[in-house]
C-alpha cells in the first residue's frame, strides 16, 4: 500500500455565549450536550428515534439516493468476514459487486502500513473476492467505499491514531474516485463488556465513533469531506432489545442466538452467527441503497454457497422494519430521515 492521502483542511469551530447564564449551568449544559449528543430510545413497538448533535449541517441534506446496483469495496477484520458482503451482494440483487481485504482485529493502521503486518491475512484474503486494499481504491473503480476500525474501539483511538488513518483511507478513495460514498461501518463491543453491553452502544456513538473519529481534526485534517455511518450497532442494540421484551421470537430466543458458537458450545462474544450477520447486512443494505429491507428474502447463502440459517419469517420481518427505522433515525446514514 503506497498511496498517501493528501488533503488538509483546517477544522473550523464556532461558540457562541448564551445571555448571562453562570458559569457553572454553562458548563453543565456543554456537559450534557456532549454526552448527551447521540442516544437511541426504543419503545413500544420499537419506534427508534436517535438524537444527532448540530455538526455544523454537514448531515442536514441527505445523499441522493443511487440509481443503479453499486461496487463497494470493504477494508476491515472478521466483523465484516467473508458472509455479510455476500448477503449484501444477495439482498441487493444483479449488478451489485464487490470486493474485500481483512485481517484478524485489523486496525486501519495496519492496512495503511505494511510494516506493521496484518494477522491472519493470507487466511483470511485467500479466495477470489479479495483485492490489494490501495489498488483497489486507486483504480477508481468502485462507488463505495467502507472502512472497518478495529475492536475495541477505544484501543483504535488511543494506541492506532484511528481518526488519522480513516482520514488517510477516505482521501485515497476519493482521489481515485472523487465522488466515492465513504462510509465508517459501526461495529459493537463485547457481550461481557464490564460497562455492559447496551450502555456501551448507548453511549459510544457519540463519545467514540462521532466526536472522537469522524469529528477529529486529524482526520479532517486528511479528508473534511463527510464520511457517513453504517450503524450496525445501533441496529443490534435496538433489535435485541425488541427481540427481549418480547421473550424471543421464532428461532432467537436472546442476543446470544445472534452470535457464533465457540468449540465448548458457548456463544462467542463478539463474532456474529448466520441470525446477526444477516441483521448487519440489512443495516448495510438500507444505508447504502437508501431502500426498506421489509421484505426482502430471508433464506440467504454463506460465501462457500452453503445455505445459512435463515431467521423465521416474525423475526426476519421484525429485523427487517428495526434496521429501516434506525438507519432513517440517524442523519450521518446520509438516508432521508422520516418524519
Amino acid at each position: 500500500m503506497t498511496g498517501r492521502a493528501s488533503a488538509s483542511v483546517g477544522w473550523p469551530a464556532r461558540w457562541s455565549v448564551l445571555g448571562k447564564m453562570p458559569i457553572f449551568a454553562l458548563l453543565a449544559v456543554l456537559v450534557v450536550l456532549l454526552l448527551g449528543g447521540s442516544w437511541l430510545l426504543l419503545t413500544a413497538g420499537h419506534k427508534i428515534r436517535i438524537a444527532d448533535p448540530d455538526t455544523g449541517g454537514t448531515y442536514a441534506n441527505p445523499l441522493p439516493r443511487p440509481d443503479g446496483p453499486l461496487a463497494v469495496y470493504h477494508l476491515g477484520h472478521s466483523l465484516v468476514g467473508r458472509d455479510m458482503p455476500a448477503m449484501l451482494q444477495q439482498m441487493s440483487g444483479g449488478g451489485h459487486g464487490y470486493a474485500v481485504q481483512l485481517g484478524w482485529g485489523t486496525p486501519l493502521r495496519a492496512h495503511w502500513e505494511p510494516g506493521v503486518g496484518i494477522a491472519g491475512f493470507e487466511s483470511e484474503n485467500d479466495h477470489e473476492k479479495y483485492r490489494d486494499a490501495g489498488q483497489a481504491l486507486q483504480s477508481g473503480s468502485y462507488d463505495v467505499f467502507i472502512a472497518t476500525e478495529m475492536v475495541e474501539i477505544r484501543d483504535a483511538i488511543a494506541y492506532h491514531a484511528a481518526p488519522d488513518y480513516l482520514g488517510r483511507w477516505s482521501a485515497l478513495a476519493r482521489e481515485g474516485n472523487p465522488n466515492m460514498r465513504v462510509y465508517l461501518y459501526e461495529t459493537w463491543p463485547r457481550t461481557d463488556d464490564a460497562e455492559r453491553w447496551l450502555d456501551r452502544l448507548d453511549r459510544d456513538l457519540s463519545r467514540h465513533w462521532e466526536t472522537e473519529i469522524l469529528l477529529d481534526p486529524r482526520r479532517l485534517n486528511r479528508d473534511a469531506a463527510p464520511i457517513y455511518v453504517i450503524p450496525a450497532g445501533q441496529a443490534l442494540a435496538a433489535f435485541v432489545r425488541e427481540l427481549e421484551a418480547r421473550g424471543g421470537i421464532d428461532n432467537i430466543a436472546d442476543r446470544y442466538a445472534l452470535f457464533a458458537q465457540q468449540a465448548d458450545g458457548t456463544p462467542d462474544r463478539i463474532h456474529l452467527g448466520d441470525l446477526g450477520v444477516y441483521l448487519v447486512a440489512l443495516t448495510h443494505y438500507a444505508t447504502l441503497y437508501h431502500q426498506s429491507p421489509v421484505g426482502l428474502p430471508r433464506q440467504l447463502l454463506r460465501a462457500d454457497g452453503s445455505a445459512a440459517i435463515a431467521p423465521g419469517e416474525n423475526a426476519a420481518r421484525l429485523m427487517q422494519e428495526i434496521v429501516w427505522k434506525v438507519v432513517t433515525s440517524y442523519p450521518k446514514t446520509g438516508v432521508r430521515q422520516r418524519d
